[in-house]
């Protein structure tokens, strides 16, 4: 039996591997804000959670380093769109701060698990870093954002990999265009294109399969990146350990 920690897990694709987890007798922990959704999962461990804060992410790794001896994977997808800007009430960027900072603190929180599967989209280029503006404050645009908080998990991978010597496999992966719950607060374009998505994308249950595999099989490298079941060669620029470095030290910045 596994025990798997899964942040987004009340919903989408983190509720459809939740309950597959479960189904199979493993321990699940499930982290996400919405009580009546974690209710239709009644066997997993349910952690309340605004993953927006910083001191929200240090009270759960608490919580999880208390209740589960060991964790066997940390599964991230915890996401949430905003076609406007949102300061959580700690200062940070809100989807900086939920869909990469999170990913940081779990990632380095928890006692070496043996995978860490963060579910991003590995891969983008390096320019999609705003180096001077990491909250956006001028120009903000959702897009950008999104876009910034996966090349940021590209070089968290990296770092982790590069930094650490653990167990621990740290696996970047895209699931391609997944029918899932797309959360957020969408301006009328995007709106439209995310409707385009829930319509033509893979079911839920057909998206959560490369990331099973990965849970279930990982990778031996300390680092991997994968478009759905194709792996993606981290020898290329969007994976180099120099602007890695430099993301670490400005994140360790953000969160003194």
């Amino acid at each position: 039996m596994k025990t798997i920690v899964i942040t987004g897990g009340t919903d989408g694709m983190g509720r459809a591997l939740a309950r597959t987890y479960l189904e199979r007798g493993d321990t699940v922990a499930i982290i996400g804000r919405d009580k009546e959704k974690a209710a239709t999962l009644p066997n997993a461990h349910f952690i309340p959670a605004d993953l927006s804060l910083i001191s929200e992410n240090r009270r759960v790794i608490e919580e999880i380093t208390s209740a589960f001896p060991t964790v066997d994977a940390l599964v991230l997808c915890a996401r949430y769109f905003r076609s406007t800007r949102f300061e959580a009430a700690d200062g940070v960027e809100g989807t900086f701060a939920l869909e990469y900072l999170s990913r940081f603190l779990l990632s380095h929180g928890l006692a070496d698990p043996q995978v860490i599967v963060n579910v991003s989209g590995p891969g983008l280029p390096m320019d999609a870093i705003h180096w001077n503006d990491l909250m956006l404050k001028h120009g903000y645009n959702g897009v950008a954002a999104q876009m910034q908080a996966g090349k940021a998990n590209d070089l968290l991978g990296v770092a982790y990999a590069t930094q650490r010597v653990s167990r621990t496999r740290y696996v970047l992966i895209n699931p391609g265009g997944v029918s899932t719950s797309f959360a957020g607060e969408y301006d009328a374009p995007t709106a439209a294109h995310v409707a385009s998505l829930r319509r033509y994308g893979k079911p839920v249950e057909e998206g959560i399969k490369p990331i099973v595999t990965r849970i279930d099989h990982p990778p031996a490298e300390p680092l991997s990146a994968f478009m759905q079941d194709q792996p993606i060669s981290l020898d290329q620029p969007s994976f180099d350990p120099r602007p890695a470095a430099r993301l670490h030290e400005l994140t360790l910045e953000v969160l003194r």
